[in-house]
């Protein structure tokens, strides 16, 4: 049987909401093969991020030899890389591997604050990572950091996106969710804007919506989505997520990664495994 392989770069969350724990759910769920490059250990959990240990830069990049050398990957994605020399780290990697499908989500600070990328590495990240992606998923302070600029509308979206594609990057997605009057989503290729709105839900349990998102993007383009199609599906899954998010802990608590599963199947959501529907995966 032929499987997506699919590759996480990013940190570990103890708490199971975010990160490599959230990447690896979503990439089972959506019917791939996940692998990890862990580049930080977290002590954290639903009210915040009690601690950061990054992994040294000689073994992410062992981590990275043993992986792609030996199983190889369809599609990646970035999530945490907190320090300049860890984001020129992976983009040495992701360039010796020729990674194609890469997708990068620039995390910059927690769900309960806490900053998840130095200030410093920025400019590093814009400068080396992002122009090897393939598409890049910021939310709107993300976008903001990156850009300089303030997003209140949709053309301060589309604008920002703009200036993100200029960075390098083939593809931009600028996540809504933290606009006031909806949650539509935008694709920018660097000639067409496409838009993925959903319902917005009364919940704190957000945690992980980034990973989720980012992830199940990777997954579907391993599985041989289109772009656009991944994006869809993708917005489907995170917002099934996040309407069945589970109430663990007392802070911000984690998406439901299986929810999807448990509610629903391929004639409705259209992005669904074989393994859950029972029918073939015919898009490798």
């Amino acid at each position: 049987m032929t499987v997506a392989r699919v590759l996480t770069i990013a940190g570990s969350d103890s708490g199971g909401g975010a990160g490599i724990q959230a990447d690896l759910k979503t990439i089972t769920v959506l019917g791939g093969f996940g692998m990890s490059v862990i580049t930080a250990l977290t002590a954290q959990n639903t009210t915040g991020v009690q601690g950061v240990f990054d992994v040294p830069v000689d073994f992410i990049e062992k981590q990275f030899d043993s992986v792609l050398s030996d199983i190889g990957a369809d599609a990646a994605k970035t999530g945490m890389l907190s320090s300049s020399a860890i984001i020129l780290s992976v983009a040495k990697k992701i360039r010796q591997y020729n990674v194609a499908r890469l997708v990068v989500d620039p995390v910059m600070v927690a769900k309960g604050g806490a900053t998840l990328l130095r200030s410093e590495a920025r400019d590093t990240l814009i400068g080396e990572l992002i122009p090897l992606a393939y598409v890049v998923t910021p939310n709107i302070p993300e976008a903001e950091s990156l850009t300089g600029m303030t997003i209140g509308s949709m053309d301060d979206m589309k604008a920002a996106a703009g200036a993100i594609h200029k960075m390098g990057a083939r593809n931009v997605v600028i996540k809504g969710g933290h606009m006031s009057d909806g949650a539509t989503d935008i694709l920018f290729n660097g000639k067409d804007f496409h838009y993925f709105g959903s319902e917005r839900f009364a919940t704190n349990n957000t945690h992980g919506t980034g990973c989720t998102y980012s992830s199940a993007i990777a997954t579907l383009l391993a599985r041989g989505k289109s772009l656009e199609d991944a994006v869809r599906y993708a917005k489907y899954y995170i917002t099934e997520a996040i309407r069945y998010s589970l109430h663990v802990g007392s802070g911000h608590g984690p998406t439901n990664h299986l929810a999807p599963i448990l509610v629903g199947g391929e004639g409705k959501y259209g992005y669904m495994p074989a393994a859950v529907t029972g029918g073939n995966d015919t898009e490798r």
